[in-house]
């Protein structure tokens, strides 16, 4: 009996796929993506004007000629010694480092008071802070500042500061409207276990609100950075005490004609709040979005 062999079948390729497939799915990629692209680039091209500015010669600053010639880093150097930056930067520091440490210390437990505990009047009180988010600082501001001027504080930063130390309204919306997320069932175990009020605050409560309380100490760090109406109405007669805000616009007022070094200087005030949100957008973004509406 004869037996027949037969060669194996080879396995063939699979066909590449086709020009028209990739092309569609290229065109799937770019109509999907395209207003996210839009955005990003609306938003991105006046970072990347201001830095290609910074590093232009005063010639070339604010011509057609978008990319530099040569890179001037001598830029930076010539802001730190036409102005007192370093100085404006340190003020700026304690500014937004203390009013953020004194809001979160103020601010952190009476927010967990509307939270967590019930009380006659806690729907009124929580409404009277609403209501202070509605006045204009603007109104307030004759009566505060001859305030601060009986007590020789004028010409300084602690005006500025201290009222941090009472609290802030917005701040205290937000934390509040998290910790109502927190199940009541965490603080009633730690009561049971012996928890005082303030024990079951640090201990279990801050751990789990750490987004909601990144978020607000962000918010707060950026408008003491950026704060400008405040530092204009108390230390303008003193320099020494400016910030970067304030002494940003007197050196564009100077170096009017030098955009190249006023370019510089911005990025050099925008670069800090920049990195600070990069490395802790994460964080900012989960407590904004965990932030509920109930209540």
């Amino acid at each position: 009996m004869s037996t027949t062999l037969t060669a194996p079948r080879r396995s063939r390729a699979l066909p590449a796929p086709a020009t028209g497939a990739r092309r569609r799915r290229v065109l799937h990629w770019i109509a999907t993506h395209a207003i996210a692209v839009a955005l990003a680039v609306m938003f991105a091209g006046p970072v990347v004007l201001v830095g290609l500015t910074a590093l232009m010669t005063d010639e070339q600053a604010l011509t057609t000629n978008l990319w530099p010639e040569s890179w001037n880093w001598s830029n930076v150097a010539d802001v730190f010694a036409k102005s007192h930056l370093l100085t404006w930067t340190l003020n700026t520091l304690m500014y937004a480092g203390l009013g953020t440490l004194f809001m979160l210390v103020s601010s952190i437990p009476v927010a967990y008071a509307l939270a967590r505990f019930r009380f006659r009047g806690r729907k009124l009180a929580f409404l009277l802070v609403i209501t202070t988010m509605m006045l204009p600082p603007q109104v307030v501001a004759v009566p505060i500042y001859l305030i601060w001027a009986r007590f020789g504080l004028t010409e300084t930063l602690w005006p500025l500061i201290l009222p941090m130390l009472l609290g802030d309204a917005f701040s205290i919306f937000l934390l509040r409207q998290f910790l109502l997320t927190i199940p009541r069932e965490y603080t009633d175990a730690a009561r049971v276990d012996g928890c005082s009020d303030f024990k079951t605050l640090v201990r279990v409560i801050l751990p789990m609100a750490r987004p909601a309380i990144a978020a607000v100490a962000l918010f707060q760090f950026f408008y003491c950075w950026n704060d400008y109406y405040g530092p204009l109405l108390y230390t303008w007669i003193n320099q020494d005490n400016w910030t970067l805000s304030l002494g940003l616009s007197t050196f564009k007022a100077f170096h009017s004609v030098q955009w190249n070094l006023t370019m510089a200087a911005t990025l050099l005030v925008t670069a800090p709040v920049i990195i600070v949100f990069f490395f802790a957008q994460r964080v900012f973004i989960e407590g904004v979005t965990l932030t509920g509406v109930k209540g």
